[in-house]
């Protein structure tokens, strides 16, 4: 079974997600900001990142640059944000995210996105 860390701090939106990938056979571990979100990577492995930008704590763009740069993993990383402005979404590609998808979001493609980026893996 995959594992799947999805970090989000809207609660509706983090419970949808939840619902939406465990119906699809995937184990999902939930985070409510990038803080959490970072330990949750230390004691975790996982097949798949899906952040936010907009954060408390530490934002998605510092959990992306953290995991490329200090950890040094090569997990997928999905971005999931209302902040879909160009410069946003090049910001989150330069410093290593896989994928991008503004909100709001359709659960089909999230679903269809998240098996390629898992099958990208193998």
């Amino acid at each position: 079974m995959k594992r799947i860390l999805v970090a989000e701090d809207n609660k509706l939106i983090l419970e949808t997600i939840f619902h939406s990938l465990t119906r699809e056979g995937y184990e999902i571990i939930k985070a409510n900001d990038g803080k959490e979100c970072l330990k949750m990577l230390e004691d975790t492995e996982v097949d798949l990142l899906i952040t936010d930008l907009y954060m408390p704590y530490i934002n998605g763009n510092e959990v992306i640059a953290i995991i490329r740069d200090e950890r040094k993993k090569n997990i997928p990383i999905l971005v999931l944000s209302a902040a879909g402005a160009e410069d946003n979404v090049l910001k989150a590609f330069e410093l290593g995210a896989d994928d991008f998808m503004v909100k709001p979001f359709s659960l089909v493609e999230l679903n269809v996105r998240v098996r390629k980026l898992l099958a990208m893996r193998r």
